[in-house]
């Protein structure tokens, strides 16, 4: 089986079925973590996120300048970013997402790793270690990544008992789609030890949800306005982590991360 770098995201993949109020609500979420995350106007960013995710639209609506890398076609040399790009600007670049080898070091405010991201990437090591290389010094990562729970609910959808027995003991854990792609799943310890061992520092690791999808799905039946207080309550609850992490596992399909270059000399900050 190979890992596909344009696996399809868990919101796409497993479809809106009964829950559709809840992917409606995880997007508003997302949204909203990330406008809590996003650096003072006029940063640049680097989005690597999955096709599905709008952060970069959102990013630029806030007065950043974007380069958006889109997967690229086999063979085909990256687009290098238009000089000149104005804050408020999405540029794409179309690159391989597993490689930001294009981009010099220390270029950029921040990176964008949405969409799970880090988990379409076999070797996820190298793509968080290139990450570590384009940021300055106290340069911003948001990234988020597949959980333990989605990738023991995809083994038990495939009756993969046997896998499921080992899973936690696994030190790198790679979960089949249906389609033949693969995705790798990442625990607390496991996302923290990756972005540590790259050589950023880790300001928080959370669920990317933690409100029950069928308490949210059917609050957003009975009261389709009540999204808005959903989303309050959930940024609330994300909080709640003693020191910014969340020990158990037992918490959404994703888990979302930020963390840090951290800061240089005087004179290289």
């Amino acid at each position: 089986m190979a890992l596909s770098a344009s696996a399809a995201s868990p919101l796409a993949a497993l479809g809106p079925g009964s829950l559709a109020g809840y992917w409606r609500f995880q997007r508003a979420v997302a949204k909203a973590q990330l406008a809590a995350w996003l650096p003072a106007p006029g940063s640049l960013l680097v989005d690597i996120s999955g096709p599905y995710a709008s952060a970069s639209v959102q990013a630029a609506g806030r007065g950043h300048i974007v380069i958006r890398v889109v997967a690229a076609p086999p063979a085909a040399p990256p687009r290098a970013r238009p000089a000149g790009a104005r804050p408020g600007t999405v540029v794409p670049v179309v690159a391989d997402p597993a490689s930001l080898a294009f981009l010099a070091d220390g270029c950029a405010d921040g990176v964008i790793a949405e969409d799970g991201a880090l988990s379409r990437q076999l070797m996820t090591e190298d793509l968080a270690a290139e990450i570590t290389r384009v940021l300055r010094p106290g340069g911003q990562l948001l990234a988020c990544v597949d959980s333990l729970v989605l990738g023991m609910a995809l083994l038990a959808e495939q009756r993969r008992w046997a896998n499921l027995t080992y899973l936690a003991d696994a030190e790198v854990v790679l979960i089949p789609w249906p389609d033949g792609t693969i995705t790798r799943c990442f625990g607390v310890s496991q996302l923290t030890e990756l972005l540590t061992e790259a050589g950023l520092e880790i300001s928080w690791v959370r669920p990317r949800t933690v409100l029950s999808p069928s308490m949210v799905d059917h609050v957003l039946r009975r009261e389709p306005s009540a999204i808005a207080r959903l989303v309050r309550a959930e940024l609330a609850a994300g909080q709640d982590g003693a020191d910014g992490l969340f020990p158990a596992e037992s918490f959404g399909i994703s888990l979302l991360a930020a963390a840090r270059k951290p800061p240089g000399p005087p004179g290289q900050r």
